[in-house]
């Protein structure tokens, strides 16, 4: 075993996925294992404890303080999974203490706003055994026997045994008049007088491998002679308060990294979101100074996936605002390409300051600049025949590419292959879904599969103007495409959707052409970027997970 490798390591695998929980587990799992602290050749065995506590049980029992229990069975080679050290003992935690319920008694006419404290399951933890007390029930003491053997006292451990079965309590000291529910079994140790050893061995990964065997009882509950019976892999009492004192001194360097990593990791949140929001909502003085910083630090900006998100969505509104690359007055006016489209440009839009448009630019609707048209109604009629041709539906148009890995077929009647096929350049626009954020996603057909048709559900937009496609969806998928197209859609039943005269109606900021294939070129090495970033970011993960994995093999192997 060698323990000590972890410890050293500590604080560099801290930022592994997951690393803390992990770490504490582990600590657990070398505590109940013998593993985390050394074992001391002086210390009074536990099979010498063991013998005690059951002469202690023994006189309670005669004394009438406990019940008699049913005998337990014996330790199998099966119950045990794995060796213990010298003076160690495997027992039953029936051995150990005595075990309640308040069995069916009916709680709720007790309920008081005053009084006794109530413990319920609201009130247990899965990773630790500290009670949440923000939401607290009162009850009125009850006076009868079963009250009695219900109340709870300093030093009891509740687990919970039915729902989420496993999940832990401790009554602290001076905590005042308590009782416990039909869904929670009190654990009260006999003999075992100081030690927290069994909170401790519950929330551990050998004990919580017990909860969840399926044999015990029925799914998501537990009979009391289930945790009676449970094996405890019991250490002599000094070493069991020097385990404790090990695993709290651990979990408080846990408590320490945990609060460093979210510490860490707060700051870059708001360096982030500061940074980005200069960018979203500038100012005219100093925007030009905040675009540069941002686009030369991408990576010390984006430490997370969320994060990523967030900066493609900055970007893009950045290329569809005028704001990501500089203005050419050389450039042909956008007003020039409508000119020869034969459409008139829409008026401006001075309600936004955000969207007031460079020199150069035009407002425009998605009709100007293309043709858009509705797809096919899919019928018990259009099942594949003699003239079968492949469709795209909502399944194969995500924003921004295409899934083609199942795509399905049409019957077409004369005139229908014409009418509906797609060609390249093709935008294409799902009309309907029930999430906002993905109503109106869009992608460009490139050709991929010969004579293909679409769906009604998908809205095909064909470019007056080829050149214009790979700016005009840029922006359809942008944060502000996006809004407009969400403020078009009609809801119903839970379903966004947009039809073919809401979709030709979408403003659009109109660039030049020469500043629009700027724009793109500028988009698609920012995302390719970003794309570096994600593909370091996982790669960064993958490896420090791999580093936690190895400091921890290597740390359960022998000295």
């Amino acid at each position: 075993m060698n323990a000590a490798l972890l410890l050293d390591h500590y604080a560099r695998i801290a930022d592994a996925p997951d690393a803390i929980a992990r770490l504490r587990r582990f600590v657990l799992d070398l505590a109940v294992r013998g593993k985390l602290v050394e074992q001391d050749a002086g210390d009074e065995p536990a099979s010498e404890l063991l013998e005690r506590i059951g002469a202690e049980k023994a006189r309670l029992i005669k004394e009438g303080q406990i019940k008699q229990d049913r005998p337990l069975p014996p330790i199998q080679a099966g119950d045990i999974s794995l060796q213990l050290p010298n003076g160690w003992a495997f027992c039953r935690l029936g051995d150990l203490a005595q075990l309640v319920t308040s069995g069916s008694r009916d709680w709720a006419k007790h309920y008081s706003n005053e009084g006794a404290i109530f413990i319920r399951m609201g009130n247990l933890c899965k990773d630790h055994y500290r009670l949440r007390l923000d939401h607290i029930q009162h009850v009125k003491a009850p006076t009868d026997g079963e009250g009695t053997r219900t109340r709870l006292t300093a030093g009891d451990i509740l687990i919970s045994i039915t729902g989420e079965v496993g999940m832990l309590g401790l009554i602290p000291e001076n905590f005042g008049e308590a009782y416990i529910n039909q869904h929670t079994a009190m654990v009260r140790p006999i003999g075992l007088l100081g030690s927290r050893y069994l909170p401790e061995l519950f929330r551990s990964p050998f004990a919580q491998g017990q909860f969840n065997e399926p044999q015990r009882g029925i799914k998501n509950s537990f009979r009391l002679t289930d945790i009676t019976q449970f094996v405890v892999p019991l250490p002599p009492l000094a070493e069991q308060h020097r385990i404790v004192a090990k695993v709290d001194e651990l979990m408080a360097l846990c408590d320490q990294l945990e609060a460093a990593r979210a510490e860490r990791e707060a700051a870059r949140d708001t360096f982030t979101l500061s940074t980005l929001a200069k960018l979203n909502i500038p100012d005219p003085e100093t925007f030009g100074e905040d675009a540069r910083f941002a686009l030369a630090n991408l990576a010390p900006l984006t430490t997370r996936a969320d994060q990523i998100k967030q900066l493609r969505q900055t970007i893009l509104n950045l290329a569809v605002r005028g704001k990501l690359v500089e203005q050419d007055a050389g450039d042909e006016p956008a007003s020039e390409l409508l000119r020869r489209l034969g459409v008139e440009a829409s008026p401006e839009r001075a309600n936004d300051a955000n969207l007031k448009l460079p020199d150069g630019w035009k407002w425009v609707q998605v009709d100007d600049c293309f043709v858009v048209s509705g797809g096919m109604q899919k019928t018990p009629a259009r099942a594949p025949k003699q003239n079968a041709f492949p469709y795209l539906g909502v399944g194969n148009v995500y924003r921004g590419r295409l899934d083609l890995v199942n795509v399905k077929q049409f019957e077409l009647v004369a005139g229908e292959l014409e009418r509906f096929r797609l060609e390249f350049g093709d935008i294409l626009v799902v009309e309907g879904n029930g999430s906002a954020s993905e109503i109106g996603r869009c992608a460009v057909w490139g050709g991929e599969i010969e004579n293909c048709v679409h769906q009604n559900h998908i809205i095909r937009c064909r470019p007056k103007d080829m050149a214009m496609t790979p700016y005009s969806v840029l922006y359809l998928n942008s944060p502000d495409g996006m809004s407009e197209m969400t403020s078009l859609a009609i809801t119903s039943a839970g379903l966004f959707s947009l039809s073919v005269g809401k979709i030709r109606k979408i403003p659009m900021p109109l660039p030049p052409l020469a500043e629009q294939h700027r724009i793109v070129a500028k988009v698609d090495a920012l995302m390719a970027l970003c794309d570096q970033i994600e593909t370091s970011l996982t790669t960064a993960e993958q490896t420090r997970s791999r580093l936690l994995e190895a400091v921890l093999h290597h740390a359960l192997e022998p000295a």
